[in-house]
């Protein structure tokens, strides 16, 4: 098999799932989460009590033929995230990184990392609070999960891979202003339009 393993370089929006149930507050429909003032900073507060892997898997469907196959493995990474409030304004925040390699048709490996952190989040203003979820909390977990990944793939018997680093902040004003022109096209409709999710998708 070859020596070097790349994921796409690019993650679109629809690659990253949001699920925040109650407990994580929602952002309001058509209104982007602005920046946070001088008097906002000063009285949040943003700690990381606990990072720890909540559920690791690796699977090789096809061993061990798969290993005398020739050529460049195809890398897919997908992402999903859960948030659960704890109380006392802490929140545990799930990252999954998935990672799908093929080659020449045939699941040459899958793994998966959970990666979880508990974070004390205080004092920030309901808007705010929903950005730093899906910003600041992934982009903390994603180098420990990406690393989890890389020492599974080595382990497995493949090549190293290179994980692409993802912008959690792009991706999710990019899904922000999707929301809010997919709202404003609801709104200046016929009425018919369908309902659109509360809660943006980074």
């Amino acid at each position: 098999m070859a020596e070097d393993q790349k994921t796409d370089p690019v993650m679109s929006p629809e690659d990253v799932a949001d699920d925040t149930p109650a407990g994580a507050p929602d952002l309001p429909q058509g209104t982007p989460a602005p920046a946070m003032t001088a008097e906002d900073l000063s009285q949040a507060q943003f700690q990381i009590q606990k990072i720890y892997a909540k559920d690791v898997s690796f699977e090789v469907p096809n061993s061990p033929a798969i290993f005398s196959e020739q050529g460049q493995a195809d890398v897919k990474m997908s992402l999903s995230q859960r948030v659960e409030g704890l109380g006392d304004d802490l929140h545990e925040v799930a990252l999954t990184v998935t990672i799908t390699a093929t080659l020449d048709e045939q699941t040459a490996y899958l793994a998966e990392v959970s990666q979880c952190g508990v974070f004390l989040m205080k004092g920030f203003p309901e808007q705010a609070l929903h950005a730093v979820v899906n910003t600041m909390c992934p982009t903390t977990l994603f180098p420990y999960a990406r690393s989890a990944i890389s020492d599974l793939v080595i382990n497995g018997g493949f090549p190293s891979v290179t994980l692409q680093p993802v912008n959690f902040e792009q991706l999710y004003a990019q899904r922000v202003q999707e929301m809010a022109a997919q709202q404003g096209n609801g709104a200046g409709g016929n009425g018919a339009g369908q309902d659109t999710p509360a809660t943006p998708q980074f």
